[in-house]
């Protein structure tokens, strides 16, 4: 056995020619069967049961997650599977969506005639729409390339390829169908990053209660300051008696205060205190203060409520924990 570099890099190169072009070649064959095949995962009103054996179930399984993670209620069942019990996962009121590239796999030929008679519709991508397969469909979709970017033409690759991006599609006109959005997407993944952007807002992560720092404006310099120390935000907000926010003073500020050589201890909070402070609204998205704090180059925010009282703080630290940033 020996190995060449060159050899290796070419067969890539070819590689991802071929697959290229079988993705590209399904274009020319998309027509009203892939519009009719839509409209019937749309209106379901079970599940879309994704099949397939060998390769194409391994595809199945990833199809069937992307539908159900963009708004389509999707399950794989594995034909072999299926003919032991699991089938009767399958009711009339779902649809069956059934892959294999020779459309002639045995444990899908068992059982198709099962699903027609349960009433489910069914759905066949294959590459072969003259198999048996889609002979029994009620839709094909044909998903055929001219070859394998195997050298001996024989592992499923380009024909696999083929079958995921035409599962690509199925999703992205469903989700377009559904109206989904962004914020739908992360209600179905929680735990990831684009999760807790879309799903933490400002109120999941602030600083509330005796946590905030605040003084009034007659506050003299040594009670902001034990108030800044004691909460340790890095900065304290100044607010009025209804709870309002005034003013803001944080550590820069105190750095820039003692550069001047003035007498701090003569001085109030009203006096050190920056008017109109940068503020953000409770229910906001906790994305939206990670935006706010970049765009004004500011590491605190206030945070106040519908009637505009002081309700809270966070720094760029609690959006840190919160993996928000």
């Amino acid at each position: 056995m020996s190995f060449d570099p060159a050899q290796a890099l070419r067969l890539a190169h070819d590689t991802l020619d071929i697959e290229a072009a079988a993705v590209l070649g399904l274009k020319r064959r998309l027509g009203d069967d892939f519009a009719r095949a839509v409209a019937l995962m749309l209106d379901v009103a079970g599940r879309v049961v994704v099949m397939g054996m060998g390769k194409s179930g391994h595809v199945g399984r990833k199809i069937a997650a992307t539908l159900a993670s963009t708004g389509t209620p999707a399950m794989f069942v594995h034909p072999a599977e299926a003919s032991h019990g699991d089938l009767g996962m399958i009711k009339a009121v779902d649809v069956v969506l059934a892959i294999s590239n020779s459309g002639e796999s045995d444990e899908l030929a068992a059982i198709v005639p099962l699903v027609k008679r349960l009433g489910a519709p069914l759905v066949a991508m294959t590459g072969q729409p003259r198999s048996t397969l889609a002979r029994h469909a009620d839709v094909v979709l044909d998903s055929g390339v001219e070859k394998e970017a195997c050298p001996l033409n024989l592992a499923p690759t380009a024909s696999t390829t083929a079958q995921l991006a035409l599962g690509d599609a199925l999703a992205v006109a469903l989700l377009d169908a559904r109206g989904f959005k962004a914020e739908d997407f992360a209600r179905s993944h929680p735990g990831g990053a684009l999760g807790r952007r879309l799903l933490t807002r400002v109120s999941d992560i602030m600083r509330s209660g005796d946590a905030v720092p605040q003084v009034p404006p007659e506050a003299d310099f040594s009670r902001l300051m034990h108030e800044m120390t004691r909460k340790g935000l890095g900065a304290s907000a100044i607010a009025d008696a209804d709870g309002r926010a005034l003013g803001i003073f944080t550590d820069g500020d105190l750095r820039r205060l003692v550069e001047t050589g003035r007498d701090l201890r003569a001085l109030t909070a009203r006096e050190v205190m920056h008017a109109a402070p940068r503020t953000i609204a409770d229910d906001a998205l906790a994305a939206e203060a990670a935006e706010a704090m970049e765009k004004f180059r500011v590491n605190v925010l206030l945070v106040t409520d519908a009637d505009d009282r002081l309700v809270g703080a966070l720094n760029a630290n609690d959006l840190m924990r919160a993996k928000v940033i």
